[in-house]
């Protein structure tokens, strides 16, 4: 028993803070459409993650001004109706 209470008292390593990967140039070659739809998924990835670690968990809780409003705070451009579709679709299919 206490060796499980010693277990459970150790601090826990904290991760280093976050660094951004690398960006490297996208593929060359491709149509426009591919590099535009590239990016808006991207976008809705970012908008997602960003809504589910502020508490917003269903994609019914996410409207178009709470989505707008996340993409003003994360500091990206407000995003199209595609893309806030995309961000409810995405929150979606992860649960």
């Amino acid at each position: 028993m206490a060796a499980v209470l010693s277990a459970v008292q150790k601090p826990l390593p904290i991760d280093l803070p976050y660094k951004p990967l690398l960006k490297e140039p996208l593929p060359a070659g491709r149509p426009r459409e591919w590099y535009i739809m590239h990016n808006r998924r991207l976008k809705a990835m970012r908008l997602a993650i960003a809504l589910l670690d502020s508490g917003t968990l269903r994609a019914e809780q996410a409207n178009n001004r709470k989505i707008r409003a996340t993409a003003e705070l994360v500091g990206v451009r407000p995003p199209s109706d595609i893309t806030c579709h995309m961000v409810r679709a995405l929150m979606r299919y992860s649960r």
